[in-house]
């Protein structure tokens, strides 16, 4: 199906257009501690909201990270949160990302260097420079029915969100420019 067969056909069917689903804003410190805390202050103070930590899946000697330790911190953002967040983080790197960014699912992800970057955002030496990563993934309407508890069905493939879909979605509604 090429691009304007999909546009016509998201024309007659609301729910053959995809959405924002979520976006996960993570940054991964390498170690705990300070470090840590600080980073999970700057993720709470862009996001609005709490933040979680992630462990080291496995043991690093050479890092010195031994598996289970605390390495980093995100959080999840939908809706609202997640709209507004995403138009800011992608005005920070001037609307633009990279056609290699985008996997066959659907999903985009980027980073952004600096953290004081972001509007009111400033440099702290006691806080330091850090960077995150922006992992935004859309889906269609209906798409509940393979994750529900309850009847759980199959989706099929013509229903998931494909790599130009997510494109298309995102230079309409976000006014991104691809590389």
């Amino acid at each position: 199906m090429n691009e304007e067969q999909a546009k016509k056909q998201a024309d007659r069917n609301p729910m053959t257009t995809p959405v924002l689903d979520k976006v996960t804003v993570h940054i991964s410190v390498g170690e705990g501690g300070q470090k840590l805390i600080n980073a999970e202050t700057i993720v709470k103070t862009l996001a609005g909201q709490a933040t979680v930590r992630t462990v080291a899946k496995k043991t690093q000697p050479t890092f010195g990270i031994r598996k289970g330790q605390a390495i980093g911190c995100k959080t999840t953002l939908r809706g609202n949160r997640a709209s507004d967040f995403l138009r800011r983080a992608l005005e920070i790197r001037g609307n633009f990302l990279h056609e290699f960014q985008f996997d066959e699912s659907g999903n985009v992800s980027f980073g952004i260097v600096d953290h004081t970057d972001f509007p009111g955002m400033a440099y702290d030496p006691q806080i330091g420079i850090f960077g995150m990563d922006v992992i935004v993934a859309l889906k269609k309407p209906g798409y509940r029915v393979m994750r529900r508890h309850a009847l759980q069905s199959h989706v099929p493939l013509r229903h998931r969100v494909r790599r130009e879909e997510a494109i298309a979605y995102l230079q309409k509604n976000y006014s991104t420019v691809l590389g």
